[in-house]
């Protein structure tokens, strides 16, 4: 059987953004009250919460449709990065009452960002051309 590593990306980013705007357009729908207040928690200025929206809602668009997807998948990467150490920082080292990792879901998602940051979107992308494709 020959190996479609185009149609394996394809599925990876189709799958990855979709499961994250699911997240971004809840952030968008609900605002960045939430996102706020655990920025200022920590001393931070409340306009990095906007970030949030352009790590889960263009930096998602972009990979879903193949455009810039690795500089789009750096952007995803770095949105994760930060919310392993903003909101489950406490959770990194701990088990789930079913024995996987309590950060599993976003160390997913960081994991497949970082996938489509070193392989690119794949012949199967809107621009496969560029550098940062």
């Amino acid at each position: 059987m020959k190996k479609n590593i185009d149609l394996g990306l394809l599925v990876l980013r189709v799958s990855v953004s979709v499961l994250m705007l699911f997240h971004g357009v809840s952030k968008l729908l609900d605002g960045a009250a939430g996102v706020k207040f655990l920025l200022a928690s920590k001393g931070l200025p409340e306009i990095l919460a906007y970030g949030v929206w352009v790590g889960e809602v263009v930096a998602p668009l972009l990979i879903l449709v193949g455009f810039r997807t690795r500089l789009a998948a750096a952007v995803f990467a770095f949105n994760l990065v930060v919310a392993l150490f903003m909101a489950h920082g406490s959770h990194l080292f701990t088990l789930s009452d079913h024995g996987g990792l309590a950060i599993e879901l976003p160390l997913l998602y960081l994991l497949a960002g970082l996938v489509l940051f070193f392989t690119g979107g794949g012949r199967l992308a809107l621009s496969s051309g560029h550098r940062w494709d």
